[in-house]
């Protein structure tokens, strides 16, 4: 099994044209004294919308390692594969997220239920774990009614990693089973069925996202409460660590916050839990770089300007079909939304759009509009390609301090 470190950074980079940037924001907070390894993350459906190839982000995840000396692991992750995409990644992934949330109630064979129930007696009465203040509580009924629902997409997790394994030595890859885009988050129980679940397939996991209560909307902060999410964070962290050593899961296994991006509020939370249990924790950022890029034209003044106006105007003619698929993971208010902004200053655009509570002009419903509309951009082709180079260094600073900055030290440097 090739083993991932306790401290992992999901980077999305829609165009693959800010590895550097990136990294240097992973070499920023190793200079602080903390290893977090990037994982440079791009989903089907996003390779799909730009007409990319998954070789694109291996030549630019190893660029950047070898142009800016980066000695520590890093790794290039499938995101959000299933059993029909799983192959055209399989060359130049060593890190795969396996995504079942579709498969999570699917019609199961009562026999298999049943079975589930008989092989595991110990999931069934009081069951006491380190790190919760009360045991959790069980039947039989209880947890068959837990493995009928999810029996079917743990599955088909087990079918996505073999066929992961009947292509690529074990010793190569890396895997994280994801729930995370359904609607109900996993209760503690929930997750006890489901990991021992996973051990019975054998599947060696070393990352699982759940879903949490709360909105992980694209691009802005958390919508829930905190203290919900703290306890939900540091109950399935304490399951975890019971289940590695009841079913002789990784024992490096750890949670994945498929966070959207920017979720300012929960990092706190975060870094008080892995402070206290000693737990590590990998995060997504999912499209945050894309935005940046846009910051950085605008900032940039002139053409660059311009152009970041000019997507905006299209993303905004265009809101239907790319809100649609988002649909579940955006709040855009329309009446929010600017009209026109031909005469916004740089200032403007870029107060506007960067994520910022505390500045009065900063505008959720327009930053979202825009994460989605990276597919305006991809139909630019080469006019927008050629802008990214002609405001590299804006853009470059502003994703690295992004990074750095908003992300990486609130999560992982100093006490909390």
């Amino acid at each position: 099994m090739l083993e991932l470190e306790k401290y992992s950074f999901g980077v999305g980079d829609r165009f693959a044209k800010q590895a550097k940037a990136q990294l240097a924001a992973l070499m920023k907070v190793a200079d602080d004294g903390v290893c977090v390894v990037p994982v440079w993350n791009k989903s089907h459906r996003e390779h799909t919308t730009i007409g990319s190839q998954p070789i694109d982000t291996r030549v630019a995840a190893d660029t950047a390692v070898r142009e800016l000396g980066w000695t520590q692991p890093y790794h290039v992750d499938a995101d959000h594969i299933n059993l029909e995409t799983v192959d055209h990644y399989l060359e130049t992934s060593d890190f795969f997220t396996i995504d079942v949330a579709d498969a999570i109630g699917a019609p199961m064979d009562e026999s298999l239920v049943q079975a589930f129930v008989d092989r595991h007696p110990e999931l069934v009465g009081q069951i006491e774990i380190p790190g919760l203040s009360q045991p959790i509580a069980t039947t039989s009924d209880s947890v068959a009614a837990t493995a009928r629902q999810y029996l079917a997409a743990v599955q088909r997790a087990g079918e996505i990693y073999r066929h992961i394994e009947s292509a690529k030595d074990v010793d190569t890859f890396i895997t994280e089973v994801s729930m995370d885009e359904t609607d109900q988050p996993q209760t503690p129980p929930e997750m006890l069925v489901i990991l021992a679940a996973i051990a019975d397939e054998g599947v060696a996991v070393q990352t699982i996202a759940p879903k949490f209560t709360g909105r992980f909307n694209k691009g802005v902060d958390y919508v829930g409460e905190v203290a919900q999410f703290t306890r939900e964070f540091s109950a399935d962290l304490a399951v975890i660590a019971h289940s590695i050593g009841q079913y002789g899961l990784p024992s490096n296994l750890k949670l994945s916050v498929h966070s959207g991006s920017d979720k300012f509020s929960i990092y706190p939370a975060i870094r008080k839990c892995l402070q206290s249990s000693g737990a590590g924790v990998h995060l997504k950022t999912a499209g945050t770089t894309w935005l940046e890029e846009l910051i950085g034209m605008a900032e940039a003044g002139g053409e660059g300007l311009d152009l970041a106006k000019e997507i905006y105007a299209q993303a905004l003619a265009a809101i239907d079909q790319l809100c649609a698929p988002y649909a579940s993971v955006i709040n855009v208010d329309r009446s929010q939304l600017p009209k026109q902004i031909d005469a916004w200053s740089s200032q403007q655009y870029v107060d506007a759009l960067r994520h910022d509570p505390t500045c009065p002009d900063f505008n959720p419903s327009f930053r979202q509009l825009l994460h989605v509309g990276y597919k305006i951009a991809a139909q630019m082709g080469d006019r927008y390609l050629a802008m990214l180079a002609e405001c590299e260094e804006t853009i470059s600073k502003n994703v690295t301090a992004n990074l750095y900055e908003r992300h990486l030290v609130p999560l992982f440097v100093g006490d909390v």
